[in-house]
């Protein structure tokens, strides 16, 4: 009988147990092994990061959370209008790898402040762009920090803000032990886990519901039920049956759609944290080839999100839509413990109505819970479910981590180093970074627990802001020798502060006692797409601004025409 008992199946929480805790090991180890001994491997991991490593780490850099937990999430509740996110992100780092990286690379500096400080010749530009990294990277790290305490609030079964402050405890120790060199390798091991806590469960569902082992082909195709009925066809007919627009249809403005898409996109080229990855690497050439392995790596994940959302909507729907709550299944009830799924019984019939109109529906469901609780809703084995966990804890980790080392390196070497303390030593500086990213981890940890929004939706806000402040600067700085430091500062600190006042107004509500609904919008761009419309303010400002200020100096317009010079671009300039 003993025997029998030792052998009994672990449940879910062991099994997260085991897998968080031997992912959290591994990432501890090589943050202990890599740690960083000089400033320059605390910024950049000693610019010595093979293509593949390198290429590795910036796929787990640049799939957060967001992309991890969020995004599918999205995809699943707003159907085609959620396609915007798939758009804008992959589009953006096709932008990023072939417009900025490789010169960007070739300046050879630190930190995106560091180009411009340099570019523009100007200590109030770097002061600006150091504002503006700070910003983007704390809106940005907000949702990462949320995402860790959504995972551990249900799998480990403790608070969400308990989560959040585990979670800072982690990335804090290796962030600030290994630095950027410490970051990359345990970058590394974040992808291969999340990528496949990503695609297991996929595959498994795409079998069940479709009898194809592929998901990418199996959300297009029909049911294995025998019914010959598409699966999309189906859940068209589940969302209308509840009052819910069809999933296959948009509801978005094309202005919308066009404004989103465009500001996800030249908001991934204006990511501090992303950019950064390119000067861990010796060569330009590696830059080009570090993006490239890392868009394919993206589209992995990327490429398979849409199937998870109409598997994960459609298993819902049939799981708990009209069905007596006293029957729920095990996942229901543990979810509704955290708060993210809750039933309110408003006709006390016992059952649960999952319906589009308010006033009647009884069900309410937090989007960023979908790709965590869909092994769950399709019954799948624990070690699967548990795995997701450990996925979802990597995704977020990596780009947190990631983001603490910018607000850092930005407190560090941009201000302190540069602007306040220029006579402080190597050692110094490296106490300074350390110490600024303990105190990044602590306002990071805050917004985890006091969020603006669901994870993906703070996330496309810090896409905004970095569009409306980077992406124009960097561009003309590249690209355009005559563009002077007066231009670019203006335009940085127009932009920046047109974004942060209609975020303020349209999606906080600060200035009002409600947040202003739809119709209110500027020619009904959403929060989400004023990143563009505040980003072409920037480059007309910027363009209008320098036509009446004096041409850079001639050193200056010497450094651009070298950036874009291809020959010789085997080694990069500094």
């Amino acid at each position: 009988m003993s025997s029998m008992m030792l052998v009994a199946p672990l449940d879910v929480q062991n099994w997260t147990y085991i897998f968080v805790g031997i992912t959290f090991a591994i990432y501890i180890g090589i943050a202990i092994w890599s740690r960083a001994s000089s400033t320059k491997e605390f910024y950049v991991a000693g610019g010595g990061v093979s293509p593949l490593a390198n290429g590795m780490a910036t796929a787990a850099d640049w799939m957060s959370a967001a992309s991890f937990i969020s995004m599918a999430g999205i995809i699943s509740f707003a159907g085609y209008d959620g396609a915007v996110y798939l758009m804008g992100w992959t589009g953006g780092y096709v932008l990023l790898a072939l417009l900025l990286a490789p010169y960007l690379r070739k300046f050879g500096k630190f930190t995106v402040p560091d180009f411009i400080g340099d570019r523009y010749y100007s200590k109030t530009a770097r002061l600006v762009a150091v504002f503006c990294a700070l910003l983007v990277s704390f809106t940005y790290v907000a949702g990462q920090m949320r995402g860790v305490g959504i995972v551990f609030s249900r799998f480990l079964e403790v608070d969400i803000n308990t989560g959040v402050i585990i979670g800072m405890i982690i990335v804090l120790f290796y962030a600030v032990l290994g630095g950027m060199k410490g970051i990359t390798y345990t970058q590394v091991a974040q992808y291969c886990v999340l990528i496949f806590a990503f695609m297991v469960p996929a595959i498994f569902i795409s079998i069940q519901m479709t009898g194809n082992p592929i998901p990418q082909l199996g959300f297009g195709g029909k049911l294995a039920d025998g019914s010959g009925t598409y699966l999309l066809d189906k859940l068209d007919g589940l969302s209308t049956e509840l009052g819910f627009t069809e999933y296959t249809e948009g509801s978005k403005s094309l202005i919308d759609v066009f404004a989103i898409t465009l500001a996800l996109m030249v908001g991934t080229a204006g990511l501090p944290h992303v950019i950064v990855r390119f000067f861990t690497v010796k060569r330009v050439k590696d830059a080009r080839k570090s993006a490239g392995i890392a868009l394919l790596l993206i589209a992995i994940l990327y490429t398979t999100a849409p199937a998870v959302a109409v598997f994960a909507r459609t298993n819902m729907i049939e799981t708990v839509s009209n069905q007596p709550y006293s029957g729920v299944p095990e996942w229901f009830k543990k979810w509704e413990t955290t708060g993210l799924i809750t039933f309110t019984d408003k006709n006390n019939d016992g059952r649960i109505q999952y319906v589009a109109d308010a006033s009647k529906n009884e069900l309410v469901v937090d989007r960023d819970i979908m790709v965590l609780a869909n092994p769950e809703i399709a019954n799948l084995p624990g070690w699967v479910i548990a795995l997701v966990a450990a996925g979802g804890l990597a995704a977020a980790l990596s780009t947190a981590a990631g983001l603490l080392l910018v607000i850092s390196a930005s407190v560090s070497h941009d201000l302190i180093k540069k602007v306040i303390k220029p006579s402080i030593s190597e050692k110094g500086e490296l106490v300074a970074a350390r110490l600024s990213a303990v105190g990044a981890v602590c306002v990071a940890g805050y917004f985890g627990i006091h969020p603006p929004g669901f994870v993906a939706a703070v996330v496309a806000l810090a896409f905004g802001l970095a569009a409306a402040s980077f992406f124009p600067a960097i561009i003309l700085g590249v690209f355009y020798k005559r563009m002077n430091k007066e231009g670019a500062i203006a335009g940085m600190v127009v932009g920046i502060t047109s974004m942060l006042l209609y975020m303020i107004k349209y999606k906080l509500g600060w200035f009002d006692d409600v947040v202003p609904d739809k119709s209110a919008w500027w020619f009904g761009i959403s929060p989400e797409g004023f990143g563009t419309v505040a980003m072409i303010l920037n480059f007309v400002v910027s363009i209008t601004i320098m036509k009446f200020t004096p041409a850079p100096p001639e050193e200056v317009q010497d450094i651009v025409e070298n950036i874009r010079i291809p020959s010789g671009a085997g080694e990069a300039t500094h």
